[in-house]
């Protein structure tokens, strides 16, 4: 350090280094650095090609042309959203596979067993009870793969007035998980009566019977 400069092109550069590496800016500029002088020049070539893909993705795929193009690598790329929602349920929202509390590779491989089968219960619940929730049934597919995804008309009136086609309250996911929840069967015992009591289902709302109906199954009276 010389009357408040840097000497030496080792010094200069280090402090260099931590600025442009700070701004993530050095592929777009030239650094002459000497062992008392300092210079730097834009890269107008590595600028304009960089400009020239600003706003674009590039995807790569091992699959042949002849078996999938281009629009149809975009759709699939863009699919892992729904896979990437898959997973963050089965870690942390719904399934909570995390923390596993088990020290052996036979329990810790039969849990994630158990939380895989219960993310594709999961997936097959959304699938099912759509007509219920906010999800999107008719989607209409994009004219470009890269524009942004549009809803369809049925999905914005439901969306807007929290009701389903079947004028029933529309409800997320697990807001409907909630509701379900409350559907109870109680055992009841009459005070005097020597008898082990009776099983009493509460009466199903008409949000739980629709439920039950989309799964082709009946409310269950007992548990087996």
């Amino acid at each position: 350090m010389a009357a408040g400069r840097l000497v030496g092109a080792g010094k200069i550069g280090i402090r260099v280094g931590k600025v442009i590496g700070r701004y993530k800016m050095a592929k777009h500029y030239t650094l002459d650095i000497t062992n008392d002088t300092f210079a730097f020049t834009r890269d107008t070539e590595a600028i304009a090609a960089e400009a020239a893909l600003d706003g674009l993705y590039v995807i790569r795929t091992t699959v042949p042309a002849e078996q999938m193009n281009p629009a149809k690598v975009v759709a699939t790329y863009k699919s892992l959203a729904r896979v990437e929602r898959d997973f963050r349920s089965l870690k942390a929202i719904d399934v909570d596979l995390r923390p596993i509390h088990h020290y052996t590779e036979t329990r810790v491989r039969a849990h994630v067993f158990i939380c895989m089968l219960a993310a594709y219960l999961v997936w097959h619940l959304r699938a099912a009870w759509a007509p219920l929730t906010f999800t999107d049934e008719n989607r209409p597919d994009p004219l470009d793969p890269v524009a942004p995804a549009q809803r369809s008309k049925a999905a914005d009136a439901k969306a807007a007035s929290k009701t389903t086609t079947e004028h029933l309250p529309a409800r997320s996911f697990t807001a409907l998980l909630d509701h379900l929840a409350t559907l109870t069967r109680n055992h009841l015992r009459v005070s005097g009566n020597d008898t082990s009591g009776f099983d009493l289902i509460a009466i199903p709302t008409p949000t739980q019977r629709r439920a039950f109906e989309l799964l082709g199954a009946p409310i269950p009276l007992i548990l087996k």
